[in-house]
């Protein structure tokens, strides 16, 4: 009967908020729209916490909880490509403990993509363009002129 009413659900948000905190869950509301109870399983070098609750159904069962740093400017190009695979189920293993992954000498780190940004990569040319703008000309003031006005 408690289950029908959703009184069960109502004491475990409780339970939640009051293992978070009541100012960290407004936070968390505020930052990712959501508020899930889960057992945080890691973290990477950017400061991300990767968190897993198997009661919710696959697809919603894993989430990163982005490192603070970024505030709301977060995207997905922030998680590196060794949680990308556990976070997309690809892999059950967790990036520590997976014995299939290779790790060469070659790998670069992950970096996250900087388009849009003042840091974005732009292209360098040392031929001429095809059109050149035109500039208008600018009128010449002086400044003994805008005294008198």
């Amino acid at each position: 009967m408690a289950s029908y009413f959703g009184i069960d659900r109502f004491f475990s948000f409780l339970k939640l908020i009051k293992d978070v905190g009541i100012i960290n869950s407004v936070y968390k509301v505020f930052r990712m729209d959501n508020l899930r109870p889960g057992k945080c399983v890691g973290f990477d070098q950017f400061g991300n916490k990767y968190f897993e609750n198997r009661t919710y159904f696959i697809g919603r069962s894993r989430w990163v909880e982005y490192a603070p740093q970024y505030r709301l400017e977060y995207d997905a190009s922030q998680v590196p490509p060794k949680w990308f695979g556990w976070l997309h189920y690809k892999t059950d293993y967790l990036p520590d403990s997976d014995p299939t992954r290779p790790n060469y000498k070659w790998m670069l780190e992950h970096t996250e993509n900087l388009s849009g940004t003042p840091e974005q990569y732009m292209p360098y040319s040392t031929t001429r363009p095809k059109i050149i703008p035109w500039v208008p000309e600018r009128k010449k003031v002086d400044a003994k002129s805008k005294c008198k006005d």
